[in-house]
């Protein structure tokens, strides 16, 4: 008797998700004469089409070609090829604008990483005429950022053990050994590797890094000096210091009306700078009335004057493996939110950015600021936006801010001799309070798996500390990576009356099947590590079936390879199951 069901066209759940999309599939059983000939197939000729879409007259995807030659490596030249000078005024307007937000956001993120304010300042300058030449991004901003203050900090304090100078030193040579894993990774063309990083699992870091910086400024904000290792010690320091009625009420005012002012101004008037508003507000309260000698409110004091000198910092071998596990969590967590950043206000402007001399340029602008008495930095969501909105067109916009801060440190370096550290850890505060995205929480909580790489990234970074944690982070997505690839996703499918195709019949236990007929989905190429339990999966399906089994047809559309140990195991399945006189099936 020849069997020949001829077209079973099915529609599959897709992976993880409960919604269908539909893939047909022809299957064809002994006695027909070739699979998918042509007598088998669907007469699509008369059936309705799709009217064509319209053609739009500007495509939004469109992409300018990437430079070549000397401009590949360096694209400032490029850009400053084709610079037009109606972009001038803007590109300047922006630069003095965004000096305003430079200045008092590098010198709090500085404090946050352990470091005199000043370094914060030295750390922006230099990068940003860096970047200008080597930074394929148009009008991307670099410099001191939240998310790295906490492994900065955690990474050379320990080492200085209280030596100033020493301290420097150890944050120059971090940020050089970070931009020379930048540039290594970039010039290897390893621009693919933070796409391992998804996105719960850099929520869940994120979120603990925000946590552990803010309570590292709460002293700071209260008026008052708390150390501490890691979030528990510090949130004990901060209770102690507390309960024995160390908190400067001043300071405090002060420092909970800057955070108030940045947050109320970013929510409804975020075209107004709010940090440079309650920055210079605060500068002025406490020169005005003398704050710092009358209610002993602490400030940043006289800046040093001049730029920063090009200086080698000198350490020990053995500091320099101390210090290889920061470099390595710096190269991935500022990478990782460069390309992000650097992709989407490419998309915005219309140009391709190359991943690679991202790369590059993230090292080269963290290798100049080591030699220039700076610290490692990465990309910045909260200045970009600024030099965005400020009309900004090409990279001249940060290095008008560069020289913006530089006319300041040579000419007027007491100009913020009476700014209050409470401020600045007002500023940070407001800053890492940006990257907590309760929402997104919110989503993940009805998706278990993903929920649960989110919390232990979190509780990873918080309770073992930054460093340990972004390696935690790193393991759990590639583990996460390795785990869909070795168990993937199976099913066995049946026909569902109220919908339209056949449907795993574990979400849908309703599904009726067809007598003698096993159809078996597999999400996944098929390889070494999986091919065992593909094997016993697809026996299973068989012991498991209503009826005697007579065919087992493979849903193969996500198989996409097939390797050595594969084949060899399939040769092996068919030959059991003709042995059982069952019929194994794989569409094409």
């Amino acid at each position: 008797m020849l069997y020949d069901l001829a077209l079973l066209p099915i529609f599959l759940p897709g992976y993880g998700i409960g919604d269908c999309f539909c893939v047909p599939i022809w299957l064809h059983f002994p006695g027909c004469s070739q699979i998918g000939a042509s007598n088998t197939r669907v007469d699509t000729m008369n059936q309705p089409q799709a009217p064509a879409l319209e053609q739009p007259s500007a495509n939004p995807f469109v992409r300018a070609p990437r430079p070549r030659g000397l401009s590949r490596w360096i694209p400032g030249l490029a850009t400053l090829r084709a610079y037009q000078m109606a972009w001038l005024p803007r590109d300047i307007t922006a630069g003095v604008i965004l000096t305003a937000i430079l200045v008092p956001v590098g010198m709090g993120y500085a404090e946050a990483a352990g470091l005199p304010a000043i370094y914060g300042l030295y750390a922006t300058i230099v990068p940003l005429i860096v970047y200008a030449l080597f930074g394929p991004s148009r009008i991307l901003v670099l410099g001191p950022d939240s998310s790295l203050a906490a492994i900065i900090a955690a990474t050379i304090v320990p080492l200085a053990a209280g030596d100033p100078d020493r301290l420097v030193a150890l944050a120059g040579m971090l940020a050089i050994m970070t931009g020379a894993l930048c540039i290594l990774a970039g010039l290897a063309r390893f621009g693919f590797i933070t796409d391992l990083l998804s996105k719960p699992i850099r929520l869940g870091y994120l979120n603990g890094i925000a946590l552990t910086v803010i309570v590292g400024q709460l002293p700071k904000l209260l008026g008052f000096s708390a150390s501490g290792d890691g979030l528990i010690q510090e949130t004990l320091s901060l209770i102690r210091g507390i309960a024995q009625g160390m908190t400067n009420w001043t300071a405090f005012a002060i420092g909970i009306s800057c955070l108030a002012i940045v947050l109320i101004f970013k929510r409804w008037w975020p075209k107004i700078p709010g940090v440079l508003v309650a920055v210079v507000g605060a500068t002025i309260v406490v020169g005005v009335f003398d704050l710092a000698v009358r209610a002993g409110v602490s400030v940043v004091g006289p800046l040093p004057q001049g730029l920063p000198s090009f200086q080698i910092p000198w350490v020990s071998p053995r500091d320099i493996s101390a210090l290889a596990a920061g470099a390595l969590a710096i190269t991935l967590v500022s990478f990782a939110d460069t390309s992000v950043l650097s992709r989407t206000f490419a998309l915005r402007g219309g140009y391709e950015v190359d991943e690679n001399q991202e790369l590059i340029a993230l090292g080269a602008a963290n290798v100049a600021a080591g030699f220039f008495q700076g610290f490692s930095i990465s990309s910045s969501s909260s200045r970009t936006p600024v030099a965005e909105s400020a009309g900004s067109k090409t990279q001249l916009t940060g290095v008008v801010g560069a020289l913006c801060i530089a006319l300041l440190l040579i000419f007027a370096p007491s100009l913020l001799q009476n700014l209050p550290n409470a401020a600045l850890g007002a500023v940070v505060i407001a800053a890492c309070l940006s990257l907590i995205d309760i929402q997104e929480w919110f989503v993940y909580i009805g998706c278990a798996p993903t929920n649960a790489l989110a919390i232990v990234s979190f509780l990873g970074v918080a309770l073992l500390g930054v460093i340990q944690g972004i390696f935690i982070a790193v393991a759990l997505a590639l583990l996460g990576f390795i785990w869909r690839a070795w168990r993937p996703y199976d099913a066995v499918l049946g026909r569902v009356e109220s919908l339209k195709g056949y449907h795993d019949i574990t979400r849908y236990p309703e599904a009726k099947r067809i007598p003698g007929l096993v159809i078996f989905r597999w999400d996944a190429p098929l390889f070494f590590a999986n091919a065992e339990i593909f094997h016993e999966h697809v026996e299973q399906a068989i012991a498991e079936a209503p009826t005697l089994t007579k065919w087992v047809v493979v849903a193969a559309e996500p198989v996409t390879d097939v390797d050595v140990t594969a084949a060899d195991m399939l040769s092996v399945l068919d030959d059991e199951l003709a042995q059982a006189g069952i019929e194994l099936c794989l569409p094409r």
